[in-house]
């Protein structure tokens, strides 16, 4: 049961990281935040449950 836990927190910890740590740092070179620091600046601390973290859209032409 342990190892179960640990791997859907290391699932977690991916899924926190969006497009991977290259764009985080895209987005903090051009003195933006990334969605996740805005929505931490924006709330309460511990206020925030994210569901479907893990969802894919099928789509990918957003613009």
């Amino acid at each position: 049961m342990h190892d179960i836990i640990q791997q859907l927190e290391e699932k977690r910890q991916n899924a926190r990281l969006g497009g991977g740590q290259h764009r985080i740092d895209t987005q903090h070179k051009k003195g933006k935040l990334t969605a996740r620091e805005r929505i931490d600046l924006l709330l309460d601390p511990g206020s925030f449950e994210e569901w479907d973290m893990f969802v894919e859209h099928r789509c990918d032409d957003f613009g």
